[in-house]
Formats: structure tokens, sequence, C-alpha cells
């Protein structure tokens, strides 16, 4: 019997990444997107394009925080499993949105997990909760474990807080199969531009081929902990297939500077980063987080899973790509001026 799982924020980077694993093993992959004026699937146009038989993918407009239209979309699909991937996602936009924020990634998941409580009454589904490393804020210990308390520092891991702990209280309380997966930093080639890593890969490869010339950037000395988004969700996958649910960190245990991921970025390119990237105060949170890096001994130990890339090889692929990208850019760019 075909399994079908329900994707919210299937058009992000996870859930693009996610749909290609879960399409690759055989399910009927329901994607929840939102509405625009303007098309926002690129991540996942190419499963469509692979996609030959008969559709394994669907996308199902809404929005997280409408409650009744979600509830009615999980009761019409009846997905044996859902992973809640949908946010606003960006930590220092949560500072402009927090209310918004709130609604998106707080309530929005309490919606999903009502949802999925109400499909529980005639089959049981299986819920992944997307929660962040940025709830462990201004750190009280490290590395940080599924044990370490959290202390956030922004709007959105005050979000992710919530969403984490009605996650368990809906496990504890109607005996639902409910995980958190703790994700630290992951990244790759569809990170938004917006987003450090990738705001770095983008700049540097346009300024070696001379499209850009500056680079800024807010704090450079915070430590992070990055994986490949590719990686991650395949410890999602594997969290909702164990006998019993459960909460897991799910990181690399390396940690870095931003200082050093430029080193990294540049260095391939054979150019000085301090020649081209000026901290600009703008891009500074309001309140800061200096250090996060992940324990994932336990889900080592409990299904085997291990970061398969380290952040040299991130930084190498995601350069790569990048560099193609500033390639077709010129090309484009003599063309129109030819």
């Amino acid at each position: 019997m075909v399994r079908s799982a329900l994707i919210t924020g299937i058009t992000g980077q996870d859930g693009s990444y996610l749909a290609e694993l879960l399409l690759q093993k055989g399910y009927l992959v329901h994607g929840l997107v939102r509405r625009s004026s303007s098309f926002s699937t690129g991540r996942i146009d190419h499963l469509y394009r692979d996609i030959h038989e008969k559709p394994q993918l669907l996308l199902h407009y809404g929005d997280l925080t409408d409650g009744q239209a979600l509830t009615n979309l999980v009761q019409e699909i009846e997905p044996d499993e859902i992973y809640n991937l949908g946010a606003q996602s960006h930590v220092r936009v949560s500072f402009d949105q927090p209310v918004y924020t709130l609604m998106s990634d707080g309530v929005g998941s309490l919606n999903v997990l009502e949802a999925a409580r109400l499909l529980n009454k005639r089959k049981q589904v299986r819920v992944y909760q997307a929660s962040s490393s940025e709830m462990y804020g201004m750190v009280l210990e490290t590395p940080q474990t599924e044990k370490t308390p959290f202390n956030p520092q922004s709007p959105y891991a005050c979000a992710k807080v919530y969403a984490f702990f009605q996650t368990i209280n809906y496990r504890r309380s109607y005996n639902m199969f409910a995980c958190n997966g703790i994700l630290f930093n992951h990244e790759s080639p569809r990170r938004g531009e917006t987003f450090v890593t990738r705001k770095i890969t983008r700049a540097a490869t346009r300024i070696k081929l001379g499209l850009q010339e500056k680079l800024f950037l807010g704090n450079l000395d915070a430590k992070r902990d990055w994986g490949y988004a590719k990686d991650y969700v395949e410890a999602m996958w594997m969290m909702l297939q164990q006998d019993e649910p459960d909460d897991f960190v799910i990181a690399t245990g390396e940690t870095r500077t931003i200082r050093e991921f430029l080193d990294l970025v540049f260095g391939q390119l054979d150019l000085d980063w301090s020649k081209y990237v000026q901290v600009d105060p703008r891009y500074f949170r309001p309140a800061e987080v200096d250090l996060l890096l992940g324990d994932a001994s336990k889900a080592k130990q409990k299904f085997g899973w291990t970061a398969a890339t380290d952040v040299r090889e991130l930084a190498r692929i995601m350069v790569d790509h990048d560099l193609e990208l500033a390639r077709r850019e010129k090309h484009d760019q003599k063309f129109v001026n030819a």
C-alpha cells in the first residue's frame, strides 16, 4: 500500500529536499502552498518533470494560520505522516514581524497538531515538528542536547519553543505519535539568499566574476553548527519510522564562526574576503546568539543518523552551484548589452 505524506512549507529548502526523498521512497506527497500572485515553486518544479506515469506530488493552497481549512485538508487526504516545515524562518525578520512570526510558527504548529488529533480518531498519523537550535538562544551549556534548557533570544525562537512544547503536550495528552526535530543550522544551494551562508556564496561568486564589489554582513564572530539540508531531511523521515515518538537534536557537532565560513568560501575562489566584506550595523540582531553547537548522539544511538557532509564540503557544493549561477548571469548581461 502506498504511504502518503503532507509537507507544509514544501516550496522551501527543507520541503523540497524532503519531497525528493519521499518520492524516491514511493510516497504520495501532498504539499501545502500559500497562494500568491507569482509562482513560488522553483525549488520543486524539477519534481514534476521527473513524474511521468501518474502524479505522486500534489499541491494544495492553504495557510498554517487557517486552522479550519488545514483540518479540512487533513481530513480529506488522510496522510500517514505530516511534516510541519512551514514557518516564517528568518530570525532577523522575526524582530520586525513578531506577531506574524508567532502566528505562523506558533499557532500554525498548533493548528497542525489539532488537525492531526482529529484525524487520529479514525486513523493514526505521525507528525514531525520542525524545531530549531535557535530555541537555545543564549546557551546555558555547550554542546546543546535534548536536555539543555531553552533560553530564546528572538520572537522566532520564542514561537518555536511554544510549538515544541505543544508537540510534547499533544503527544502526552492524546497519545499521538509526534516528534520534535531540533535541527541546527542546515544549508544548501536552495537556501534563501537572505540567509548568511547563501548570502556569502552568492556574493563571493559574483565578486569573482566582476558582477559585485562588496558584501555587507553583521556579526562575523557568531558561531554556528552548519550541516547540509539534504542530510537533515533524512533524519526527519527516520524519526517518524521509530517505534516510539521522541525528540532529537540533529547537528554535525562542529562549529565555525562566520569569519571561518568566509575563509572557506572565498578561499575556494582564491579571494581574500577582507578586501570585499564590510560590517554593517543594520544586520545586527537586537539580541545576538553567539554560539550554537549540537550533540546528535541520541539520534546516532536510536536510529543511526550522523551528518554525512562537513562544512568544508557544504561550502564547496554551494560555491559550485552559485558560481554557475553567476556565470549565467554574466552571460545574460553580455547578451543584453550586445
